[in-house]
């Protein structure tokens, strides 16, 4: 977009919005505005009111105070059907399709246009155009349940475009992408800019806000502290603003002397979710003070190798020792007892119970330590003062332990996962072996920050610490060795002073396609 024109009127303007609940003020006197052909991101942290914001101007929650203009007019929004009246789309980050459905059959559902009696080649015809435009390559007559995760949100892109939407919402849109797909999409975005569509890109990611946006809005603590051209700010003064302190863009890792053999795997072997042979033979051993980064394009066998470490999948051969103990196939408990911590990828789905209180959620690893219970009972009061030193010590936003885990944002539950795990081991002592599966993923600045420095801190206490992450610059950067597994297999052990990133990606790529 060219430097804004002030005769032109804004496609959306938010005046002094305010949004409360409980405990909270989400918004405070928030203003915002939209321009046409413009990609506007909102940057801030996880709970800096940014969905909020939007989904008041989609309908899905009524502002306490403020207007909002669509095209100069003041409107109010009391649904989301009449924000699609007024053009207005949201794409969210848990996509609305139905899996069993076709592709067009998706995109029609309750699109008045189509009619009561449907026609399919014709609406067919039209989403393969739409499609074109755009450079996307779906079958309209492809289940929704075949497509990859990309396909299915160009499908919800596709529902917004064939209604003609003049504003588009992207919550996090990248969040579930590969680099591949997160390319598509930005080209996508190019293109609907040029159109005249204006595009709000909800991040975290410093990195996409500079690649994709004209302008951007920064929010914290629920109200907005600048509101910038992007190509006139830089990625440290939009993270000073972001958490309003510097940031640390190079982690400091100290020296540490590695120690003797923690985890050893010969010969594993297991079966996949789909009955196909997922890790085909790994050999890998892990020391005490070491973090290996386990490097692959996604589906190689990487979240079934820290599954079967954690207990939770069965070998189908080979060993796995720890401390030189045979520890294969002996379940989650054992494990436990022997110092594993494991974080697992989407944490906040599978680590914790949204409905139960934050102490009640560290106790799910601790009701067994002689530490906080007895023969027969839980020592509750224990819990409580050990789960309010946690929420302390983790910077947890929370109220106390009482404090229910689904009222938290994505961003404090992964601290709640990283406190019972990380410091909660039945012996009291520090984890022997963190299984770290994507624990930035999803994560903001300042909380992928705070949690790069606990696996650092862990790794110079003697903890052995096996790390995956999409991001293949954060494996680099974080560990010590590197071993690139591909097809369920280890094809490449090395330091990652000796390849750069592009080398890494092609050994990545390479065996995949083998």
């Amino acid at each position: 977009m060219e430097d804004e024109d002030l005769s032109v009127t804004p496609l959306v303007e938010l005046n002094g919005i305010v949004k409360r609940f409980p405990n909270v003020v989400a918004n405070d006197r928030v203003n915002f505005s939209l321009m046409p052909g413009e990609v506007h991101a909102l940057l801030g942290e996880n709970a800096a009111g940014k969905t909020t914001l939007m989904n008041i101007l989609y309908g899905l929650y009524q502002p306490d105070d403020g207007e909002i203009y669509v095209k100069g007019k003041r409107v109010r929004i009391r649904s989301p059907a009449d924000s699609i009246k007024l053009g207005i789309g949201m794409v969210h980050q848990s996509f609305r399709l139905i899996p069993v459905h076709t592709v067009w059959e998706n995109v029609v559902l309750g699109l008045t246009e189509a009619g009561f009696i449907l026609n399919k080649k014709k609406l067919t015809e039209i989403v393969k155009r739409v499609c074109e435009e755009y450079g996307w390559n779906i079958d309209p007559n492809a289940r929704v349940w075949q497509l990859s995760v990309g396909e299915r949100q160009q499908v919800e892109l596709l529902k917004l475009l064939i209604r003609n939407a003049e504003v588009l919402i992207l919550d996090e849109p990248t969040s579930v992408l590969t680099p591949q797909e997160t390319r598509s999409l930005f080209k996508a975005i190019r293109i609907m800019a040029k159109k005249g569509k204006g595009i709000i890109f909800i991040t975290h990611k410093l990195e996409e806000v500079f690649e994709v946006s004209d302008r951007v809005t920064v929010m914290r603590k629920g109200r907005v502290v600048a509101t910038k051209l992007t190509n006139e700010v830089t990625a440290e003064e939009l993270a000073n603003l972001m958490i309003g302190r510097p940031v640390l863009f190079k982690l400091e890792r100290p020296e540490v002397k590695k120690g003797g053999v923690v985890l050893e795997t010969k010969g594993l072997k297991a079966m996949g979710d789909r009955g196909v042979l997922a890790l085909d033979g790994v050999n890998l051993q892990v020391h005490s003070g070491e973090i290996v980064g386990i490097a692959g394009v996604a589906g190689n066998g990487q979240e079934e190798l820290i599954e079967v470490l954690a207990g939770l999948r069965r070998a189908d051969g080979g060993k796995v020792f720890i401390d030189g103990e045979d520890v294969t196939n002996k379940g989650v408990g054992h494990l436990i007892g022997k110092g594993v911590a494991y974080i697992p990828p989407e944490s906040t789905r599978w680590a914790l119970i949204r409905d139960m209180r934050l102490v009640e959620n560290i106790a799910l690893k601790l009701y067994r330590s002689k530490n906080f219970s007895g023969r027969l009972t839980i020592n509750w009061r224990k819990l409580f003062e050990f789960s309010k030193k946690l929420v302390e010590e983790y910077g947890i936003a929370a109220h106390g332990p009482s404090t229910l885990a689904g009222t938290l944002s994505g961003g404090n539950l992964q601290r709640v996962v990283l406190a019972r795990e990380l410091s909660a081991t039945l012996d009291g002592k520090v984890p022997k072996l963190i299984l770290a599966a994507y624990p930035t993923k999803g994560l903001d600045v300042a909380a992928t920050e705070f949690v790069q420095g606990l696996l650092l801190k862990y790794r110079s206490m003697g903890s052995a610490i096996i790390f995956l992450s999409e991001d293949l610059e954060e494996i680099m950067m974080l560990s010590d060795r590197i071993a690139v597994i591909s097809r369920g297999r280890i094809v490449g052990e090395f330091s990652p002073r000796e390849k750069t990133v592009e080398e890494v990606g092609m050994m990545m790529v390479k065996g995949s396609m083998a």
